[in-house]
C-alpha cells in the first residue's frame, strides 16, 4: 500500500514554517533542532515530491506557486493539531494567551482587564505585549489584537474598533490651535509606526497641503501618546485609543473632527483554530466593552 504521507510530520511542520517565515531559523527553534537540520528536510521533500518548494532569495526563502497554495490548509493542519491536543491535556478552557500591541494594551486594555476577569473568573487572561507579529498559528498563543486593515496570511480577522481618527493635544496646547493653518506654528508629533494618515485628514478638513507639518519623531507609539500629553505637540490617534485621555482631561481634541480610516484594530485568530469557550467569551466580551468605552467619553463630552 502506498504511503499517503511521503514527508514526515517534522519535515512538513518545518516546509510550514519556513513559509510564513521565509527563513530556516523560526523553524528550527520550534522544532527544536539546528538549522542544517531544517535545510536538510527541505531538500528530502523537494526531493521526493518531485518539485522545488521555496525560491532562494537574498532576502530569504519565498515559497513557490505549489506551496504557497497548499499553505492554508498545511497552517490550518498543523493548527487543529496543536488544539486537540490542548484538549486532551484538558486545560484549554483555563488559559486565555493573548497577543497585543503596546498602545492597545496601555491605552484601552489595562484599565479594563479587570472587567473581563470578573465576568469571567474561571479564565486566566495572559498577555503577550509586543510590536512584533507574533505567529498565531503557536500553540502557546490563542489569539491576538492587530491594528491594519485586517488582511493578514493565516489568520480570521474580526474588526473590534478604532477606524476614527483625528489630532489631539493637551489642554495647554489646545489655545495656540485656533484655525487649521495654525497646526504649522505647533510641533506635531511624528509616530513613524502609524498608519493613521495626516494626509488623508487634512484633505478631510480641507488644510492646505502646502503647510509643511514638523515635530519630534518617536518610533514606539505609546511613548509618542506620553508625548502628546505631557505637551510635546499634536498628536494623530484613533479615536478609541484617546478616549479616556480626553474624558479625564489630558487630552483634548482642537478640531473635534475625526475622519474613518480603511485600518482598525482587529481581533485575529490563526484559521483552522477550534472556536474555544474562551475565544468566544473574549469576542463577546470585546462587542461590549468597546462601544461603551466610547459611549462612556461621548455621554461625558455631551455633559
Amino acid at each position: 500500500m502506498q504511503n499517503p504521507f511521503p514527508i514526515p510530520l517534522n519535515a512538513l511542520r518545518a516546509i510550514e514554517i519556513v513559509a510564513r517565515r521565509g527563513a530556516l531559523a523560526p523553524a528550527a527553534e520550534e522544532l527544536g533542532v539546528t538549522i542544517g537540520a531544517v535545510s536538510q528536510h527541505l531538500r528530502r521533500a523537494e526531493e521526493r515530491l518531485g518539485l522545488a518548494l521555496f525560491e532562494r532569495t537574498p532576502s530569504g526563502l519565498k515559497p513557490l506557486p505549489p506551496l504557497k497554495a497548499a499553505l492554508p490548509q498545511l497552517t490550518a493542519g498543523f493548527t487543529g493539531l496543536a488544539d486537540g491536543l490542548a484538549s486532551l491535556k484538558g486545560s484549554d478552557d483555563s488559559v486565555l494567551n493573548l497577543t497585543v500591541g503596546s498602545v492597545f494594551a496601555s491605552r484601552w486594555l489595562i484599565w479594563r482587564i479587570n472587567k473581563f476577569s470578573q465576568a469571567h473568573p474561571d479564565i486566566e487572561l495572559r498577555l503577550s505585549v509586543t510590536a512584533s507579529m507574533v505567529d498565531l498559528s503557536r500553540p502557546d498563543v490563542d489569539c491576538g489584537i492587530r491594528f491594519g486593515h485586517g488582511r493578514w496570511p493565516g489568520v480570521t480577522a474580526e474588526l473590534v474598533g478604532g477606524t476614527a481618527y483625528q489630532p489631539v493635544c493637551a489642554p495647554s496646547v489646545a489655545p495656540r490651535l485656533r484655525r487649521l493653518s495654525d497646526l504649522a506654528q505647533v510641533p506635531v508629533i511624528q509616530d513613524v509606526t502609524t498608519m493613521l494618515s495626516w494626509e488623508a485628514w487634512r484633505s478631510e478638513v480641507g488644510l492646505d497641503p502646502a503647510i509643511k507639518l514638523t515635530g519630534p519623531i518617536y518610533s514606539d507609539a505609546s511613548l509618542a501618546f506620553d508625548a502628546a500629553i505631557s505637551e510635546q505637540g499634536v498628536l494623530m490617534a484613533a479615536d478609541m485609543m484617546s478616549a479616556d485621555a480626553v474624558s479625564d482631561g489630558r487630552l483634548v481634541r482642537p478640531f473635534n473632527h475625526s475622519v474613518e480610516g480603511p485600518q482598525g484594530y482587529f481581533l485575529v485568530v490563526a484559521k483552522g483554530r477550534r472556536e474555544s469557550a474562551k475565544l468566544r467569551a473574549l469576542r463577546s466580551w470585546l462587542a461590549e466593552e468597546v462601544p461603551a468605552s466610547v459611549n462612556g467619553y461621548l455621554g461625558l463630552a455631551r455633559g
